[in-house]
């Protein structure tokens, strides 16, 4: 009888029409596609501005915005053929290989952008080299209590850590410390190999938290799979069990690790401008300040491009590696209640809870905003944290601004894990949506917004959802496919249950649980976020003592008081670990 109902299961699955699924799939991109680059061509008209008055300021900041002038800047440029028409025109010279003219400079676009494309893909290609290394290295303790039988699950706190690192922050810091003061690299520039390693690290070091914790909870969930103790039990070698540990961990976290390839391409963005690198990035953020919509649109279209190719490459990649069991529902099913957590997992969070705590209580007596003391004064007693440029009080500031950031920052996360679970649950028809959303940039999506809204905290807000439901949706996406893929699962419609009580009572309770840990995970990123737009001047306005506006406003005197940098970003670290680990403290109880 068991044979015979995998015999039916098969057959049921083989017969699904693939062919279609893939062209819906296609069509979602290039519809999305479509979407993202009328949005971006109607920028200059959503902003409620005059387009020529925009490009009036930008080329001639002294001359008078006469309508003679201004009638002249729209004839020149086809602006009087409103928005739609500019567009068209601009993708049928894109087909024939003329990409247009820059609006600020009039010199052609296409072989400069071209060539910063060349320059940002090499960063990013040194700066994932250096993560994936540093990701292994963190699974380290994980395979190794794995191959001795325990399914081993840290904290995650170092790891999380790297995460919480900004890397405007870290790319500062670096800077000073391997430049300024070794003097053995170069501040800034695109000259040779030794231009690239201060941004590699600047990018890879987040970026290597966050893959090594995801990679660490799969690996470990990935050993108390059945097969793994028969690999043992008939004398396998470890170097085998590992590898395969691995490539069957990769097939959840793939999806995530190709998402975040693609996110390079924001982070990248304040990297090159720090270190004043040539690359697409810095090229695009300056076309959308600038108002320049040829160059804008130019280099949203190579981003989103870029996000095609992996999503493609990593959905080729999963179905070479996962393809035959996804196909005959033959996954293995994990044993989560065996899985071991770290003695120090339900200590950490407290820990983390109480330093916060103590923190705001401390500072939540003082004036955030009165300058008492003298400007950028060192810590002391009377003064923990030491004073801001402008003489306030950095723990009454932290204190105060608490509720700004790990408030609005895990409201945002639950925004976007709900968002991402129901989009989840619609992989091919949102798969464009989820790559577009993902690719776009925090920054230009906080410009965006901006743009229509004005700056503030809750247009930061709504920039950091519209790009934040992405990785969560993927996967989302990802865990439903597998647990939909058990033989249990497929054979629950045999028995007569239907479609929303298997979804409710045994599909999405398994994909809920690991979803909510990376949410949690994704709490400090979504902080840092808000602060990279607090930085620009598109998030919390001053006064505010919003976490992210204090670390803008102190990363200016990073070289000579290094406190005021120190005190928002170690609040912080705080923050990510406290969210992280309390998931795994009390999502997994045994």
């Amino acid at each position: 009888m068991k044979a015979r109902l995998q015999t039916t299961l098969q057959a049921a699955v083989k017969t699904l029409p693939l062919d279609q699924s893939w062209a819906f799939t296609l069509s979602s991109r290039l519809l999305s596609l479509m979407g993202m680059v009328i949005v971006v061509a109607m920028l200059p008209w959503l902003s409620g501005q005059d387009p020529a008055l925009a490009l009036l300021r930008a080329r001639y900041s002294e001359q008078n915005p006469t309508p003679e002038t201004l009638n002249a800047i729209r004839e020149s440029l086809g602006l009087d053929q409103g928005p739609m028409a500019l567009m068209l025109s601009w993708l049928k010279g894109l087909l024939h290989g003329d990409a247009g003219v820059s609006w600020v400079t009039g010199k052609p676009i296409l072989g400069d952008m071209l060539s910063a494309a060349g320059v940002s893909l090499t960063l990013m290609g040194f700066a994932l080299g250096v993560s994936f290394v540093l990701a292994l290295l963190l699974c380290i303790p994980t395979i190794r209590r794995g191959l001795r039988g325990q399914a081993y699950r840290s904290s995650g706190a170092f790891a999380v850590l790297l995460t919480a690192l900004p890397e405007f922050v870290l790319a500062s810091m670096l800077l000073l410390v391997g430049s300024v003061w070794l003097g053995w690299l170069p501040t800034y520039g695109w000259k040779g190999i030794s231009y690239v390693v201060l941004p590699a690290l600047a990018l890879a070091i987040p970026t290597a938290g966050y893959l090594g914790r995801l990679l660490s909870d799969n690996i470990a969930q990935v050993f108390t799979e059945a097969w793994v103790a028969t690999w043992s039990v008939a004398g396998v070698s470890r170097w085998h069990i590992v590898l395969a540990v691995l490539r069957r961990a990769l097939t959840t976290v793939l999806p995530m690790i190709g998402l975040t390839i693609v996110a390079l391409t924001g982070s990248v963005v304040a990297i090159e401008k720090i270190f004043a690198i040539p690359g697409i990035g810095r090229a695009t953020l300056g076309a959308a300040v600038s108002k320049d919509v040829p160059s804008l649109q130019l280099g949203v279209l190579f981003m989103l491009v870029f996000a095609f190719f992996i999503g493609m490459l990593v959905n080729v990649l999963k179905a070479m590696i996962l393809g035959q069991a996804l196909r005959q529902g033959a996954m293995p099913i994990p044993k989560e209640a065996d899985v071991i957590l770290a003695k120090s997992t339900r200590l950490i969070p407290v820990l983390c809870l109480l330093l916060l705590v103590v923190m705001t209580c401390a500072g939540i007596i003082r004036d955030p905003y009165s300058v008492e003391f003298m400007r950028l004064q060192a810590p002391s007693l009377a003064l923990p944290f030491g004073a801001d440029a402008m003489g306030r009080d950095l723990l009454a500031r932290l204190a105060h601004g608490s509720f700004y950031t790990c408030v609005l920052a895990i409201v945002v996360a639950l925004v976007s894990l709900l968002l991402g679970f129901v989009i989840g649950q619609f992989p091919r028809l949102m798969a464009g949506p989820i790559e577009v959303a993902n690719a776009l940039p925090p920054i230009l999506s906080g410009l965006l917004v901006a743009a229509v809204y004005g700056p503030g905290l809750v247009g930061a807000s709504i920039a950091v959802i519209l790009v934040s439901w992405a990785p969560l949706a993927a996967h989302a996406s990802a865990l439903t496919a597998e647990v939909k893929a058990r033989p249990y699962v497929q054979m629950l419609p045999l028995i007569g249950v239907g479609v929303i009580r298997r979804n409710v009572f045994y599909v999405f309770p398994a994909v809920i649980k690991p979803l909510l840990r990376h949410a949690m995970l994704r709490v400090p990123g979504i902080a840092l976020t808000l602060a990279s737009l607090g930085f620009l001047g598109l998030g919390a306005m001053p006064p505010s003592p919003e976490w992210g506006r204090i670390l803008a406003e102190g990363l200016p005197y990073i070289e000579r008081s290094y406190w005021v940098v120190l005190a928002p970003v170690s609040a912080l670290a705080l923050l990510s670990v406290l969210a992280v680990s309390t998931a795994s403290a009390f999502g997994n109880r045994r």
